[in-house]
């Protein structure tokens, strides 16, 4: 075997999979206690017990986190990283928070000085957070795509992003036209896909504020760029389904605003969609699309309880939604999750919570082969978590029979806290 000097060995609790606990069970994980992950050049080498890895690579520098777990980093597949500045704003219903807080926040982004000091600071949180990859929604201004692609490229991120687009049924300086959607989306498609690690994303808002035309217009973008995904919002609250209603008098329900203008197959990652019809399910299904569980908003603005059991049949990602969501961690997200399926008598494993926030959010976002597990050949992109972060969780874990009563107070009790250290395509942010 050739010297690995340049590698880099971890040492800990090892978590990954090796199948679906939707389909599987809670032993579709693997647990190593006493484990390591051999990385080198941005990848994963090995993982498995310690001893072994470091025979396997006995010159890597190595990194011991002791007990903490060391796991594949956080994934938010939905976020609007200029609502950064808002989240937690007092109780507004979707159409109100809208208007009340993120049109006025999101015509700062005119200013390119200002959107790079939200991506900066909403990235610095989100590491914080041990989320090493997101799906945003910039503005209606190029330039807040800029300014978060280059804050993360700077940073090393495998991230997704795109320009949000909106031609009515907003403030006239938040709108954008069909010709200049489609140009503009182009134009920043063709600067950032595939630059690095870097996806660009094509955004239409939601149906309310986008006309056919316009939702037509980005279709045939889809078409013509068929490898990248296409993020808009579906089915989120009652009174919202109604409006679609009125403004789509001719389509069939809200998924059909989309499914007819383009905008449904394979690559289609809908946030949301809780108040779905039984055509919508089935159509969802038969494309392929991607759903994203946004628990703490969805509770936060009054929108209503996801149904997991789309988990069986879909690709189902986790995120926070920034800023309509109240945190920007992944694990007060999969303690939200987690108590919404208790609200509908859906109890989720710890595994299913951990499979969302990793796994499941790289298959919604397509990227299950580059992000979100620990194995050979997958970007080292990691987190690693103190499992006795604080006294209240320390005391919890000291009573564990297993790994998973050892995680869960983490999940239903930590914060940024529990985040001992972040790796980004094989090198510590430390």
């Amino acid at each position: 075997m050739s010297e690995q000097v340049g590698a880099d060995i971890l040492l800990g609790q090892v978590l990954s999979f090796a199948s679906d606990p939707f389909a599987d069970g809670p032993s579709a994980a693997r647990h190593e206690s006493h484990g390591a992950v051999a990385i080198e050049n941005g990848r994963i080498l090995a993982t498995g017990p310690a001893d072994q890895v470091r025979a396997a690579y006995p010159q890597a520098r190595i990194t011991d986190y002791g007990q903490c777990l060391i796991s594949a980093g956080f994934i938010d597949a939905h976020v609007h990283y200029p609502q950064t500045a808002i989240i937690a704003s007092w109780g507004k219903r979707l159409i109100d928070w809208l208007n009340s807080y993120t049109f006025p926040e999101e015509m700062r982004f005119a200013d390119r000085a200002y959107a790079d000091e939200i991506a900066n600071r909403y990235l610095d949180l989100a590491l914080a957070h041990g989320t090493t990859s997101m799906c945003t929604y910039a503005t209606i201004h190029p330039e807040s795509v800029d300014a978060f692609f280059t804050a993360a490229q700077s940073r090393g991120l495998r991230a997704f992003a795109g320009k949000t687009c909106m031609d009515r049924n907003a403030p006239e300086t938040l709108r954008d036209t069909v010709q200049s959607s489609y140009d503009d989306s182009k134009r920043l498609l063709q600067k950032w896909h595939r630059q690095d690690r870097l996806s660009y994303v094509i955004t239409p808002r939601f149906s309310p504020t986008s006309t056919p035309e316009q939702l037509a217009a980005l279709g045939q973008l889809w078409h013509e760029y068929p490898d990248c995904l296409m993020q808009t919002h579906l089915s989120e609250q009652v009174d919202e389904i109604a409006w679609v209603k009125d403004l789509f008098p001719q389509s069939r329900d809200y998924l059909d605003t989309y499914e007819s203008q383009g905008l449904l197959r394979s690559g289609a990652v809908y946030g949301h969609a809780i108040h779905l019809t039984q055509r919508e399910k089935d159509r969802l299904i038969e494309a392929g699309a991607s759903l994203v569980h946004c628990p703490t908003s969805n509770t936060f603005i009054g929108s209503g309880l996801f149904d997991m059991s789309h988990a069986n049949h879909l690709r189902v990602g986790l995120a926070t939604d920034t800023g309509g969501g109240s945190s920007f961690s992944m694990l007060h997200t999969m303690a939200a999750a987690y108590e919404v399926g208790q609200l509908r008598g859906q109890a989720l494993h710890p595994a299913h919570l951990w499979w969302l926030a990793t796994v499941g959010s790289a298959r919604a976002l397509h990227a299950e082969h580059q992000i979100g597990n620990i194995a050979p050949g997958m970007e080292a992109d990691l987190t690693i978590l103190d499992l006795q972060s604080t006294p209240a969780i320390e005391q919890s874990t000291r009573r564990a029979a297993d790994i998973w009563q050892a995680i869960f107070p983490t999940i239903m009790m930590g914060d940024d806290r529990a985040i001992r250290a972040t790796w980004i395509g094989g090198k510590s942010t430390a």
